[in-house]
Parts: structure tokens; sequence; C-alpha cells
């Protein structure tokens, strides 16, 4: 019986290992002076409790242009795409970052680059 709860000890010591938001796809499309990101983002919501959150523009430096805030759980649209207006991107820009959130494990480490058209 001990070589039993050896393994099911051990894994009841370790963390849960969290699916973070995977973004599939992004966008940018310039209107004047402003921009209008399109990203495509998947993740294992569950429920009001677990769900993808929000996702952001970053300049390459880490500085956040823009957010957009994810309202409600996606569980039945998967992957899903949400747009966000009105982004100030700085001159001479060429490359952005898009970084997502989930509710419950914070910001992904995973980035997506996107070269500006």
């Amino acid at each position: 019986m001990k070589h039993l709860l050896l393994p099911l000890t051990l894994s009841l010591a370790a963390p849960a290992l969290a699916e973070e938001p995977v973004i599939e796809n992004a966008t940018a499309r310039q209107s004047g002076d402003s921009w209008t990101f399109s990203v495509t983002l998947s993740h294992p919501d569950t429920g009001w409790k677990h769900y993808a959150d929000g996702w952001r523009v970053l300049d390459m430096d880490g500085n956040e242009l823009g957010l957009r805030v994810l309202a409600h759980p996606h569980e039945h649209e998967q992957p899903f795409t949400r747009s966000l207006s009105g982004v100030q991107i700085p001159q001479g820009t060429t490359q952005v970052q898009i970084q997502a959130r989930c509710l419950v494990d914070g910001w992904g480490e995973a980035f997506y680059t996107l070269t500006l058209p």
C-alpha cells in the first residue's frame, strides 16, 4: 500500500499547471493617427471563475499602449477574436507585442510579436 501512496502524495504536492491564454493571430490597421488591433486567442475557459479576461498591446520595451478587457468567459467560442480601437502608437514604431491575461493566473509569459503594416 505504501508504494501506492507515494505517487499520490507527490502529485498532490506538485503545483497545478495552468494553461495560459494563447494568441493564435493578431492584426493591426491604421486609421488616421490611431490603430485598431484584432486579436484571436484561445484558452480553456471554464466559466466565470476562470477565463481569459484581457489582452494588451505593448511596445518592444514593455510599455503598455492599449488594454482590451474581456468581460465574460468564452467557453463555447474557442478561439475567439476581439478588437481594440484608438490605440496610439508612437511614430516610427514598426513592431509591437501582444500579451494575454487569465483571470486566475494573470499575464501569460508568452508574447506575440506583430510587425505593423
